[in-house]
């Protein structure tokens, strides 16, 4: 061990001692620090126990305080230097006055932490490294070649030509436009030469076998040989080595390479004139410093971007000859007077720095047609820009502090054309000047605060963006107006003049319109109008009516009527929905024969126009949406007139049947949506819509599956919550059949052939069938109980996890939560996997709702590991509990979200949203937080044009920018509640709050109600993933089931006198905790080891009945949870076979499989959605065939938590149930926590439980082999070696007995649960208690105590 001074700088190779982790707890301002770095050079001998002559090893622990530097920390190390890395990507060298360990602290305070014990506890946290890591040694700046690299291997090396130079084996890299040379074998450390390829040659050498000669350009070109082992290698490199150095353009690109200098071998190239260095840690001084930039004679790019240089260079302003210069973000504060020297300047990038002022020299550049200072501190247009007598094509302003615009400061500057101002702090536009702004074309004013609007004096303007104002009036200059976007106002009127003809596009959504302005009617070149979400009653006729019309959005208003068409118009999209509309103009389809998109879902059509005057349909519409109205089946013999169709939405109308002879006419549909209506069939020509890929027809009352396996490109078909009972399927299916939904048919029994054809479809969803008689339900035992929808939309891939876990932990709780990674899958799924084991982890460390619920999300950051380096995803978070002082009290819902996704409660009938919107759009103060952190948003508001989230899991190379800290809340839950909506974002964009509830109101069922709500997005325009959850809740004083008590004293046989001790069900597992996704399973989560067994036909004891003094146990809801009474009787002479030392519960050799476990020969499947697992695991079981019916009739006596369940996870072997529990359970659960999610999702959609490494088909092969009707047990109990209680020392037990713990409400878990912050127990292993009659003086007090199986 070594110590520093009085730093109390430790370095230790492996783990730490007692001493260290006392003096680690003695202050939150010490800490461990992990430092990474190859191996060294040992260190020489000094005094102490970390003296050594053998190397270091690769990481190494440090401890250290927060004013601990780098150069006493390389002091007392020996080392050259430390490093940083953020997020795997870019190395920093440290300064030597920098202290590491502060660095990692504010890093972690950053991200939400806000505990410094826990701050403390996360730094020494090795998963940590995939965040930050720090290294120790000699440069590691060339560690991220490897994402660049073309080529690279390990090869015979010479520099130069002569022979003097010696051949050595290299590490060589092809990396960009470089060729780069380690200076050790088979390793990147130590001096790495770097020789740019472009312009110079790749010969070969035919002196030497399969060698190349590599020599850069200019006079002072560098060269070298190298051989390669094989002739592929030799030609491969041949190949793109030469591609480099062809290239005509000298461009030099080493942007992201860690750099702190430019490579000397640069400066002799003469020819460079674009030379990018973004993205890297450039240093002035030095042989490659940026003072020596002025050698590049014929440079006219530079990029210096994102280079922390912290000063403007002035160095740059020596090249005379540069066009474009980018030095945005660098923290610079001041520009110098230097700048006016760059007449040929161009292009000027100086955003996301602190600038509040120009100097004035820069109104001298002559050729400044760009100019960038977005994202800076400037609080108005610098009035330097008077002064350019050059047009300036554009002028960036964004996201400064502009807070008040005079319009005649603008027309000083005559050469100003793109003005933007967008993310500002405006407040006010001055027009009161009667100047006219006649240079001004574009002006983009979008997020301020701007409640009025006059710019008709800017004559000359062409297109304006103000969206996401408070702009109630909008008056604007038509002369030159082409383009207007003026959405997300509180708009009534807007006022142009004169009449603007060359207006093209216009969007006017989401405002308050009541009415359209005349001048819309008389514009002449209008092509898109959107006018939808506003208060229109009426569309004008000649709106309706113009020829230059093309797309019109007018959804979301309070039409009653849209106007007839009076002659053919071009017509191409148009949408109506959410209207009020009862019929369309009778002359649309053959008058608008350029209509190829038509929306008129959500309104209360009856009936739908003829397509056509005559038999022959001249129209060409392509996509037609009419979910949502009163359609009968009269309306299928007019749909099938469109004979272009290839989108057909029909969904909730009223439709019984539909024509069979009509549907083989749509030829070219492709995708058909019938859900929610009254079909009792699909008509089997559907089988002549060759090209039809999607068939969604779930909530129906369809009996017999359509003739669609024939069609040769059918991807989903989605036939759920119908009334199937049997399958008639081909020889083989189409290979193109991704996704087949089964789910809720309840009558549907498939055989084994059926399911073997269906084992390569990707998603499978089938009912798992539950073997409990319906009075067993989960509906009937939990306050509450969910569904489950996803869609893809037309993605090809699946971005949206749901998690559902009814039973959460050992208590009456629950969990759910939603994950969005937009464009990537990853996250999603590693999310659903691991969160809600975080949760029962952080629940352990904590009692308060925003702190487990922080921590929780930003623990699963950390666990993203390198995925969540890049990647990203939104996520929501749902806990259903009672409050720890509490366990009997009222539910509360805790509800946690960063990103989009989001939670509302239906409260009477009303929604109630319980998250908050992270995005920049919606939050004011989160735009502010990324503003101040200098991150770049573009103009489609999205920080550094990746998301427009401010707050997601992953993505933290975009930190601080982007941060995983959550919005928490917790809402008090009452009989009021009714229900509990998850959404994402894609979801709540297209169905509005109110209508979710209605929604859910209508149909009750939250399976059925969630995939509406997917379908309705679908309909409504929705193209993105969809996820929804629907859970019903019946937590108020309304679900109580509760029984009078009827307890007895006469006992049933002769009368003892009891002792007061209560007994468990049997120890419950903390992990039974179901990943599933959805309720699609039947299996019921309440079902037991024991009670399959024993409904299987064991015999082993069923006629053993316990005699005795026995109390009727009062019948209790979860509501009202009371203590379970079971008196300690005398243990019976006879040995009773005690399912939870069964291995499978099945006791004979002819049972059959269950429903929905497959066998695919010696393949073995669980067949369920990862939504659909209901399966729980866990230890323990009751002892005798008398306990599990104790159990089902105490099921409901537990105190906030869960008793009475053997969970199992079930797979097939051969046609036989595999129950794994017991060991197999403790085997599977080998992680910190006990609290695992069960599920690992498999290629086809199926639920596993995750070993470190293994399947469930990996653990069921496994498990015993049957013996002789029954699987291998382990050695059972001597009833004689149970404890007995003699009547002399029942009083001592007694007393031991109250002392120990008195009054244990419900079922307690067992003492090995990790979970119980107190245990009960001090012993490791207590007796266990068997019920049986003990004479005992005194009256019999019930009391409850933890029971405790010794058998080994």
């Amino acid at each position: 061990m070594k110590r520093n001074g009085n730093r109390s700088c430790v370095t230790r190779k492996t783990r730490f001692g007692s001493r260290e982790r006392e003096w680690l707890k003695g202050d939150t301002q010490r800490g461990c620090l992990c430092l990474y770095g190859g191996t060294v050079d040992p260190q020489p001998p000094t005094p102490g126990p970390q003296s050594s002559s053998t190397p270091q090893t690769d990481l190494q622990l440090v401890l250290c305080s927060t004013s601990t530097t780098v150069e006493e920390l390389c002091a007392q190390r020996n080392g050259h230097g430390l490093y940083v890395q953020l997020h795997g990507d870019l190395i920093r060298r440290l300064d030597p006055s920098e202290r590491p360990l502060q660095i990692l602290y504010d890093y972690l305070t950053t991200m939400g932490y806000a505990d410094p014990v826990r701050v403390q506890q996360e730094a020494a946290n090795a998963d940590l490294s995939c965040l930050i890591r720090f290294y120790s040694g000699e440069s590691r700046c060339m560690f991220l070649l490897l994402g660049r690299t073309l080529l690279k291997g390990v090869f015979s090396v010479r520099k130069g030509k002569t022979q003097l130079h010696k051949w050595a084996e290299r590490k060589v890299i092809l990396c960009g436009t470089c060729l780069i040379v380690a200076s050790v074998k088979d390793s990147l450390t130590g001096k790495l030469h770097i020789l740019p390829l472009v312009g110079g040659k790749v010969e070969e050498v035919k002196r030497r076998q399969h060698c190349l000669m590599f020599s850069s350009a200019g006079s002072q070109a560098q060269t070298y040989f190298v051989i390669f082992d094989t002739l592929t290698n030799y030609q491969r490199w041949y190949r793109q080595a030469s591609k480099v150095v062809s290239q005509t353009v000298s461009v030099v690109d080493l942007s992201c390479y860690s750099l702190e200098a430019v490579p000397e071998y640069l400066f002799y190239c003469q020819d460079i004139t674009h030379l990018n260095l973004r993205h890297n840690f450039m240093s002035l001084q030095g042989p490659g410093g940026l003072l020596n930039l002025p050698k590049f004679s014929q440079l006219k790019s530079l990029n210096l971007s994102h280079n922390r240089l912290g000063v403007f260079p002035q160095c740059v302003c020596e090249i005379l000859t540069l066009t474009e210069l980018n030095l945005a973000c660098n923290n610079i504060h001041i520009v110098p007077e230097q700048i006016g020297s760059l007449q040929s300047l161009q292009t000027l990038a100086l955003d996301g720095n602190h600038l509040s002022s120009l100097p004035a020299e820069l109104g001298g550049l002559s050729q400044l047609n760009s100019l960038g200072l977005s994202f800076n501190n400037f609080s108005h247009i610098p009035a330097v820009l008077e002064r350019l007598e050059s047009p300036m094509d554009k002028l960036a302003m964004a996201g400064n502090r502009v807070k008040s615009l005079e319009l005649c400061t603008l027309a000083r500057m005559t050469n100003l054309k793109n003005i933007d101002l967008r993310l500002n702090e405006l407040q006010r536009v001055n027009s009161e000047s009667l100047e006219v702004v006649g240079q001004v074309t574009q002006l983009d004013l979008r997020d301020n605060y701007l409640d009025s609007l006059d710019l008709s004096s800017m004559c000359n303007l062409e297109t304006l963006h103000c969206q996401r104002n408070k702009l109630g009036k909008l008056t604007l200059s038509g002369f030159t107006l082409r383009m207007l976007h003026a959405s997300s106002n509180r708009l009534t009127a807007v006022c142009v003049y004169p009449v603007p003809n060359q207006l093209t596009h216009m969007d006017l959504s989401q405002n308050l319109l009541e009415y359209l302005p005349d001048w819309v009617c008389d514009c002449r070149k209008i092509e898109v109008m959107d006018i939808a979400h506003n208060l229109l009653s009426e569309l004008p006729s000649r709106l309706v009516n113009s020829m230059s019309l093309r797309k019109l959005l007018a959804g979301n208003n309070r039409l009653l009527k849209v106007p007839d068409l009076l002659d053919h118009v071009p017509l191409e999209a148009l949408d109506l929905q959410h209207n009020k509309l009862t019929e369309l103009p009778e002359s649309l389809f053959y008058k608008a024969l350029n209509l190829k998109f038509l929306n008129a879902s959500a309104n209360d059509l009856k009936s739908i126009p003829l397509s056509s005057q005559s038999e022959e349909s001249l129209g060409t519409l392509q996509e037609l949406y009419l979910t949502g109205n009163n359609l009968n089946e009269d309306c299928g013999a007019v749909v099938v007139g469109h004979q272009s169709l290839r989108v057909l939405h029909l969904a909730y109308n009223q439709m019984t049947s539909f024509p069979a002879s009509k549907l083989s006419k749509l030829e070219h549909l492709e995708e058909l949506n019938l859900s929610g209506n009254k079909l009792k069939a699909i008509p089997s020509t559907v089988s002549s819509c060759k090209r039809l890929h999607t068939l969604i027809a779930h909530s129906n009352n369809i009996s017999v599956f359509p003739e669609i396996l024939n069609l040769p490109e059918i991807k989903l078909v989605d036939l759920s919550c119908n009334e199937l009972t049997e399958i008639q399927l081909p020889d083989s299916l189409p290979s193109t059949l991704q996704e087949l939904d089964l789910t809720c048919n309840k009558n549907l029994v498939l055989e084994h052939k059926t399911l073997n054809l269906f084992s390569h479809i990707t998603t499978l969803k089938l009912d798992q069938k539950s073997t409990m008689a319906a009075r067993d339900t989960p509906s009937d035992s939990l306050p509450w109980n969910h569904g489950y929808s996803e869609m893809s939309g037309q993605r090809n891939k699946l971005c949206v996890s749901v998690l559902t876990v009814d039973h959460f932990g050992d208590k009456m709780e629950a969990c759910y939560g939603i994950f969005d990674g937009d464009r990537n899958e990853e996250v999603p799924r590693l999310l659903q996997c691991t969160m809600g084991d975080v949760l029962c982890e952080e629940l352990q460390h904590s009692s308060v709702d925003n702190v487990y619920m922080c921590n929780t999300f930003l623990t699963s950051h950390r666990k993203l590991g390198m995925a969540g380096q890049k990647l990203g995803a939104s996520a929501l978070l749902c806990y259903i509990h009672r409050k720890p002082s509490d366990p009997g009290g009222h539910f509360s819902l805790t509800v946690a979200n960063v990103g989009t996704c989001q939670a509302v409660l239906c409260r009477n009938g009303r929604p109630v949203p319980l998250s908050k919107i992270y995005s920049l759009e919606n939050c004011t103060e989160e735009m502010g937080r990324v503003k101040r952190s200098k991150a770049i948003i573009t103009e489609d508001n999205k920080v550094s044009g990746v998301t427009c989230c401010s707050r997601l899991l992953g993505c933290s190379y975009l930190s601080p920018g982007v941060l995983p800290k959550p919005w928490v809340h917790t809402e008090p839950l009452s009989s009021q509640d009714e229900f509990l909506i998850l959404g994402n974002r894609a979801l709540f964009e297209w169905v509005s709050y109110q209508e979710a509830v209605c929604t859910v109101q209508a149909v009750r069922d939250p399976r059925a109600a969630a995939k509406k709500l997917g379908s309705l997005a679908q309909s409504y325009g929705c193209k993105d993933n969809i996820g929804a959850v629907v859970v019903l809740l019946r937590v108020g004083e309304d679900s109580c089931t509760c029984e009078p008590s009827f307890s007895t004293t006469e006992p049933r046989g002769p009368t003892p006198v009891s002792v007061p001790v209560s007994v468990t069900q049997g120890p419950f597992d903390p992990g039974s905790l179901s990943s599933s996704s959805g309720v699609v399973s039947e299996f019921n989560s309440e079902t037991s080891a024991s009670e399959i067994g024993s409904e299987a036909g064991s015999t082993a004891s069923d006629e053993h009945q316990s005699s005795g003094s026995a109390s009727r146990l009062e019948k209790r809801c979860n509501l009202h949870p009371a203590a379970t009474l079971c008196l300690f009787q005398r243990q019976p002479s006879s040995a009773t076979f005690s399912s939870n030392q069964s291995d499978n519960g099945l006791d004979s050799d002819d049972e059959a499989p269950p429903e929905g476990v497959i066998s695919n020969g010696s393949k073995l499947e669980v067949e369920v959605d990862i939504h659909c697992c209901a399966f729980q695991l866990r230890s323990g079981s009751p002892d005798s065939p008398k306990d599990i019916d104790h159990e089902r009739r105490s099921f409901h006596h537990s105190n906030g938590k869960m008793c009475g369940q053997n969970n199992v996870v079930v797979s097939a072997t051969n046609g036989c149930l595999l129950a794994v529990c017991g060991r197999e359970i403790s085997d599977l659960k080998k992680f910190p926590s006990a609290s695992n999610l069960f599920v690992k999702k498999l290629s086809n959609g199926s639920v596993v439980a995750p070993e470190d490494s293994h399947n469930i088909i990996e653990v069921a092969l496994e498990a015993p082999k049957k013996k002789s009707g029954y699987f291998t047990a382990p050695a059972q109990q001597d009833p004689e070696d149970q404890l007995i209680v003699p009547p002399c020392l029942e009083q001592e037990v007694r007393e031991q007995l109250k002392g120990q713990n008195s009054l244990v409400t419900g079922c307690s878990a067992a003492s090995t649960a990790p979970f119980l912050k107190e245990p009960v127990w001090d012993h490791p292993h207590p007796p266990t208690f068997h019920s049986s009659l003990v004479p005992g003086p005194g009256p019999a007090q019930i009391l409850q105590q933890e029971v405790y199986d010794t058998a080994l």
